[in-house]
C-alpha cells in the first residue's frame, strides 16, 4: 500500500442499493482522507444513479474486477446482500485489502471469527458498519450513563418498531436461510450491538420470534431478553407489525429513568439527499427540542413529567473518520470483527431460544 499520509485512501464500494447509496457512499465521500474510487453494481439503473451522484467514480459490474487492481485500492466496503458478505470479505482480505462490511458481518459467529482470524493473520483492518452507535439518542444515553445521572442502570428497553403490514418483497423477506433475512438479523444486529456496547457480555438469552404477516416467510415481530453479566436486563423489540410505536429507549436506573421517542434523523436526511457538511444541511444530526427525551423519577412523560434532556447530535460521519484514522495509524477500527462475532453469538442464541422455547446461555459471551 502506498504512503497515504498526504493523499486519500481509495475506496471501492460493492453494492449500491439502500445501504450503499444512502449510507456508505455519502459518508465515504464526506470523510477527509477517503475518496470513493469505484462502485460495483450490475444494475444499469444503479450505475446511472452512482454516476449522477459521483461523476468521477469508476463503475464495474462485478467485484471480481476489483481483485486484479488491488494495488490501486486501499479499502473495500461491502454493502451487498447479506449472503454475499462472507465470500466477498474473504476475497478482499485474500487480495490484501482492508474491509468494512455492513452488518451483519456473517450469518454465524463462527464465520465472523474465521474472517477476524484471516484479517489478523494478514494484518488487515476488518470492521463492521454498526452506524447506530452514532445515533443521537444512543450518544445521549451513553453520556447519561457515564455521568451517573441514572444511578445504577437496572433495565434497558430498546425498540426498532415499524408499521409495515404489507410485504415489500426482496431478499430481506426471503425464507431462505442463506439470505440471512428477517428482523432478528436486520434490526437485531443493531439492538444487540448497542446493548453489548452499553452493558457488556451476556449470560443468558430468551427470545420470541414470530412471523405475523400473511405470506411472510421470515420473522417480522421479535423480542429478545438479555441478562448481562453486570446484572442489567436488556429487553429488545424489533417489529414490522407495530400499530402503536413504543419508546425508542426506556432506561430505568436506581436514581432516574430516561424515556426517548422517535428515530435519529440521519437516515431520513441521507435519504432526502442531504449530506454532512452540505450547504443546505445545517448542524448535522440535530433534532428539534420537541423530540428530546425526558429524565425523571416517579413521573410520567405523558403528563409532562420529568426534565427534557437535550439530545446530542447524531454522528454517522464519525464511523468513517475512525476507519480512515485506523488505516492511517494502524490503530483499532471504530467497530471490530470480534465485537460483531459477540453480537452474532447472542443472535444465534436468540434463534435457538425461540426454536426450543427455553433460555439459552451463549458460549463465549461471558
Amino acid at each position: 500500500m502506498d504512503d497515504h499520509h498526504n493523499s486519500a485512501f481509495r475506496v471501492a464500494l460493492i453494492g449500491y442499493g439502500l445501504a450503499g447509496s444512502v449510507f456508505h457512499a455519502p459518508l465515504i465521500a464526506a470523510t477527509d482522507g477517503l475518496v470513493l474510487d469505484t462502485v460495483v453494481t450490475s444494475s444499469a439503473e444503479r450505475q446511472r444513479q452512482a454516476r449522477a451522484e459521483f461523476p468521477g467514480v469508476r463503475l464495474v459490474d462485478s467485484a471480481d474486477e476489483l481483485w486484479g487492481r488491488a494495488d490501486e485500492l486501499d479499502l473495500i466496503v461491502i454493502a451487498s446482500p447479506n449472503r454475499t458478505h462472507v465470500p466477498l470479505a474473504r476475497a478482499a482480505l485474500e487480495a490484501g485489502l482492508p474491509v468494512v462490511v455492513d452488518k451483519p458481518l456473517a450469518a454465524t459467529a463462527a464465520e465472523a471469527e474465521e474472517l477476524a482470524a484471516l484479517a489478523d493473520a494478514r494484518g488487515l483492518l476488518l470492521s463492521v458498519f454498526q452506524n447506530r452507535r452514532w445515533d443521537n439518542d444512543f450518544r445521549t444515553l451513553r453520556k447519561l450513563i457515564a455521568d451517573g445521572t441514572l444511578g445504577s442502570v437496572q433495565r434497558f428497553e430498546s425498540r426498532f418498531e415499524r408499521w409495515r403490514p404489507q410485504l415489500k418483497g426482496g431478499w430481506r423477506e426471503s425464507g431462505d436461510p442463506a439470505e440471512v433475512g428477517g428482523l432478528l438479523y436486520d434490526l437485531g444486529s443493531h439492538l444487540v450491538d448497542q446493548a453489548l456496547t452499553l452493558f457488556g457480555p451476556v449470560l443468558s438469552v430468551y427470545a420470541e420470534v414470530d412471523v405475523r404477516r400473511p405470506g411472510a416467510r421470515t420473522d417480522d415481530d421479535t423480542f429478545i431478553a438479555l441478562t448481562h453479566a453486570d446484572g442489567v436486563r436488556s429487553h429488545l423489540w424489533m417489529s414490522a407489525t407495530t400499530a402503536q410505536l413504543g419508546p425508542r429507549f426506556r432506561v430505568l436506573g436506581s436514581a432516574a429513568g430516561y424515556v426517548k421517542y422517535g428515530l435519529d434523523p440521519q437516515e431520513a436526511a441521507l435519504r432526502e439527499g442531504l449530506r454532512p457538511g452540505g450547504p443546505d444541511t445545517g448542524p448535522w444530526g440535530a433534532e428539534p427540542e420537541s423530540a428530546w427525551g425526558r429524565l425523571g423519577a416517579g413521573e410520567s412523560p405523558l403528563t409532562g413529567g420529568g426534565t427534557p434532556v437535550a439530545t446530542l447530535p447524531g454522528a454517522y460521519p464519525a464511523y468513517y473518520a475512525g476507519v480512515a484514522a485506523a488505516l492511517r495509524d494502524g490503530g483499532r477500527p471504530p467497530v471490530t470483527a470480534a465485537e460483531a462475532a459477540a453480537a452474532l453469538r447472542v443472535l444465534e442464541a436468540a434463534r435457538l431460544s425461540a426454536a426450543e422455547h427455553r433460555t439459552v446461555h451463549p458460549e463465549g459471551t461471558a
